[in-house]
């Protein structure tokens, strides 16, 4: 049970090791880029490449004909990475060994939809993968398998998430081949990650450096990182902290040194609208932004 790039090592792992794969839970194909087309999602794509019978369910909740179908499937375990449903309690219950989660957070810290970002946002300095066991809370059941990978001031979410996405994977296949026994959560050091939405991409120039440089990290690729220029966006895709001083978002100098709160931000990589992603050298050659000039 899965939907995005992040559930298809698990699935590809579960399928490589010889595992009988019931079915596969999915969110329905839906309209996506500028021609809407209809697209399934990465994990429906990789289940049709497998053969295996791939089911989209829209709703689960109050569903009764859906537990049943789940049911019926007589299943020994189900493993769950980025589904994007919630399992009502009767779908919990069904598996004879319960139903697995893929989370990628080292539980109980980053409970939630965003764990990856949070981890970047939060100065962090690791994150990893937890194999718990479901219950009816949000991230809340006991866990099998815990792993780390570390954190570093390069790191971004696009590879954060393609490590814990491979290391899930291995540890799914470890937890079925020998189940642990669970061990209760902790008590206290639980955080919440929120879901994400574009605006959480709009940098706040009055926050220090380390932070909004933080902020591009863990918001690339989605939602991404942006600023006004002259009234229109200018997507930020990368960006390091450097010694500076001025007023909030104001440019120090002919080369995209922005100030920040505390120190300055020098952006690396950007976009303009209906423009390819280039280098900074590249962007100022075409469209030179001098010392004083605003960003909102």
């Amino acid at each position: 049970m899965g939907s995005p790039e992040f559930a298809v090592p698990a699935l590809r792992a579960l399928h490589g090791a010889g595992h009988t794969i019931a079915a596969v839970y999915c969110q329905p194909p839906r309209p996506a880029g500028r021609g809407h087309a209809v697209r399934r999602c990465p994990v429906h794509v990789a289940a049709d490449d497998m053969g295996l019978l791939v089911r989209t369910p829209a709703r689960l909740r109050r569903e009764a004909a859906e537990h049943a179908a789940f049911a019926a499937l007589d299943l020994d375990a189900a493993v769950v990475a980025a589904y994007g449903l919630i399992l009502p309690e009767p779908m919990l219950a069904a598996p004879r060994h319960g139903c697995l989660n893929i989370h990628a957070s080292l539980l109980p810290r980053w409970r939630g939809a965003a764990p990856i970002q949070a981890a970047i946002l939060a100065g962090d300095t690791e994150s990893g993968i937890t194999i718990m066991q479901m219950d009816a809370g949000l991230d809340t059941g006991p866990m099998l398998l815990r792993a780390a990978v570390p954190i570093t001031e390069a790191t971004t979410a696009a590879e954060l998430h393609d490590r814990l996405a491979e290391l899930g994977a291995q540890l799914i296949l470890r937890a079925l081949a020998d189940p642990p026994p669970p061990v209760p959560q902790p008590a206290e050091g639980a955080t919440y990650a929120p879901k994400l939405t574009r605006a959480d991409g709009h940098l706040d120039w009055t926050q220090d450096a380390p932070a909004l440089a933080r902020r591009v990290r863990a918001l690339n690729p989605w939602p991404g990182t942006f600023a006004i220029l002259d009234g229109a966006m200018l997507k930020i895709l990368a960006a390091i902290v450097e010694p500076g001083d001025g007023e909030p978002g104001t440019v120090l100098d002919g080369g995209l040194l922005v100030a920040a709160g505390t120190g300055a931000l020098r952006l690396l990589r950007v976009q303009a609208p209906g423009r390819a992603a280039m280098d900074a050298a590249a962007f100022l050659r075409g469209r030179p932004v001098p010392a004083g000039t605003r960003l909102n």
